[in-house]
């Protein structure tokens, strides 16, 4: 059984660090030179976005607004570049490979801010990160704080990323902690432990295979303040592109919301051709479980649109983050991400 989640959505802290480097070694010369993007021979703005994995439903918004049209219609000419194992998109930006990338979660751009990197989180379409923790069907538990004493299979860059979270807000101990391989025999073997895991991927994948509905704790819901699926901008792009990268976001949340909202084959078709292992099966569950969620229009997208971001929400991040010392207490938060290209906003 293949288990996909966590292999993107808990990055190697070491493997960001390193193109964070790549792109702050670059800052001096990126900030006094031009980086307007290339046009097509029909004169659309070309570009290239890079995203986590390879194609799926968690990129569904994406691929709906290549498939319908709202990028051309507003005169871009997007690529979609998927990811996979080894690709670093930090690096992807650096070396100007790309000139738009996917932030899985709100660890990458604040990991980036850390290291000095020039690049910002300019929109966030999953309101909630999809990261679960998954147990055995039991009535007795009724939320995190239920699995106090339980064994953790955690993804070793887990530690350094939600792990942090959950111990700052429940107690828990690193003695808690097994290593997960991404193989979900040892989950399957002990009704006590509790595997990590991804809202629209393991859950599905450990009832096909086991024959069972696990009990699924979705961390956003207890009040876990990552955004995900971001993009992410160099700054002297987004400063030389700014009309170009207001296109971008505002044809990415249109779709985002056809994609949830409306009929997501033209998107899926997309994908499965992009990446022939994705099944319609898969497809269809993961995004059922978008939409139930509220995961891309829930949280700041009811209030202020799709792809909304807040300075609360980011400070919230920051504090729980820098309180348990994964970032120094002076760290500019703030130069993580920025709203002025957010429709409505600029």
């Amino acid at each position: 059984m293949t288990l996909r989640g966590n292999r993107r959505f808990s990055p190697d802290r070491r493997a960001l660090l390193a193109g964070a480097g790549a792109l702050a070694a670059t800052a001096a010369v990126a900030g006094c030179q031009r980086s307007e993007a290339p046009v097509d021979e029909e004169g659309r703005v070309r570009l290239r976005f890079a995203t986590d994995w390879r194609a799926q439903a968690e990129h569904g918004g994406f691929y709906q607004a290549l498939a319908s049209g709202a990028y051309a219609k507003r005169g871009l000419n997007v690529e979609i570049i998927q990811g996979g194992p080894g690709v670093n998109v930090p690096q992807l930006l650096a070396s100007g490979a790309v000139e738009l990338g996917m932030g899985s979660n709100s660890f990458i751009p604040m990991n980036l801010v850390a290291e000095g990197a020039p690049v910002k989180a300019v929109a966030a379409f999953f309101q909630k990160d999809p990261q679960v923790l998954i147990a055995h069907p039991d009535p007795a538990l009724e939320s995190i704080a239920d699995l106090a004493g339980r064994p953790f299979l955690l993804a070793t860059a887990s530690r350094d990323a939600f792990w942090v979270w959950l111990k700052a807000k429940y107690n828990f101990t690193d003695d808690q902690v097994r290593t997960y391989n991404f193989n979900p025999a040892p989950f399957l073997a002990d009704e006590r432990a509790v595997q990590q895991g991804y809202l629209t991927s393991e859950p599905w994948s450990i009832e096909q295979a086991a024959g069972f509905a696990p009990r699924v704790f979705l961390l956003a819901d207890e009040g876990y303040p990552s955004y995900a699926a971001m993009v992410l901008a160099p700054n002297a792009f987004a400063r030389d592109n700014a009309a170009a990268l207001r296109s971008f976001i505002a044809a990415s949340a249109e779709g985002w919301r056809d994609y949830i909202q409306g009929d997501g084959k033209a998107a899926d078709a997309l994908i499965r051709k992009a990446n022939p292992e994705m099944t319609q099966a898969i497809l269809d569950q993961a995004r059922a479980k978008l939409k139930a969620n509220g995961i891309v229009d829930g949280g700041d997208a009811a209030l202020y649109g799709l792809g909304a971001m807040t300075a609360d929400r980011w400070q919230a991040f920051f504090d729980v983050t820098s309180g348990a010392g994964v970032y120094p207490p002076n760290l500019d938060w703030r130069q993580a991400f920025t709203t002025q290209y957010l429709p409505g906003r600029g």
